[in-house]
């Protein structure tokens, strides 16, 4: 018994070593502008939980709620419902423990670099119709730069930062990136998220990803 027991354990630590040093930063998408990522050992979830199937855009499943991991770190862009959800938000919080930022602590949001290892973000003011506080955010995380835009309808910011490694942008940002022959987003990868249930876009080209599935997965490697 105590040899089994042993063997068990040995087990365990392999596997645990293995998935710590797989230095890679995965992200789930959920649905609208909502992101689950994690390097492992911090679980960041952006946008999410929000209002599900608000204003047509996509519903989810009532175990994501379940799902959300313990002691996680919840980051918002604005507090649209099909953004946010202040009753799950409460729920959530509650019941799983974790801290929120967003528009209304910008400061305590940008020192996140002094309780997360190797993490860095930055907060831009940018605009979108009708929000009254909308940010878009810079993460520096192991070394590799992610942008979310959130809904701004405005490309100044994420056209001025330079090697981004994955730039999340709605479908309308990139329009109005196209519109303009002086502008150019400086990114390995964009994944166009925020797609609505009506909406017919089709964004072509080895740069885009085009996140419709929910539960697609991204990795970044590091």
């Amino acid at each position: 018994m105590r040899k089994k027991i042993r063997l068990t354990l040995i087990l365990i630590l392999i596997l645990n070593l293995g998935y710590a040093q797989s230095n890679e930063i995965a992200i789930r998408f959920i649905g609208n502008c909502g992101l689950h990522m994690t390097d492992g050992t911090t679980d960041i979830y952006t946008d999410f939980p929000y209002v599900s199937g608000f204003n047509q855009y996509m519903e989810y499943d009532d175990s994501e709620l379940r799902d959300i991991k313990d002691s996680s770190v919840f980051i918002f862009t604005h507090k649209h419902p099909d953004h946010y959800s202040g009753k799950h938000m409460k729920h959530t919080l509650k019941n799983k423990g974790g801290s929120k930022y967003g528009s209304w602590d910008i400061p305590q949001l940008e020192r996140l670099g002094e309780i997360i290892p190797d993490f860095k973000i930055q907060a831009f003011k940018t605009r979108h119709f009708l929000a009254k506080r909308h940010y878009s955010y810079l993460i520096e995380w192991h070394d590799k730069k992610i942008f979310l835009s959130g809904d701004t309808e405005h490309p100044e910011i994420i056209t001025s930062i330079k090697d981004i490694d994955l730039a999340f942008m709605p479908a309308w940002l990139i329009r109005a990136v196209f519109m303009n022959n002086k502008m150019k987003v400086d990114a390995k990868k964009i994944a166009v998220y925020h797609i609505g249930t009506k909406d017919v876009i089709s964004i072509v080209g080895e740069q885009f990803l085009m996140l419709k599935i929910q539960g697609e997965q991204i990795s970044i490697q590091y």
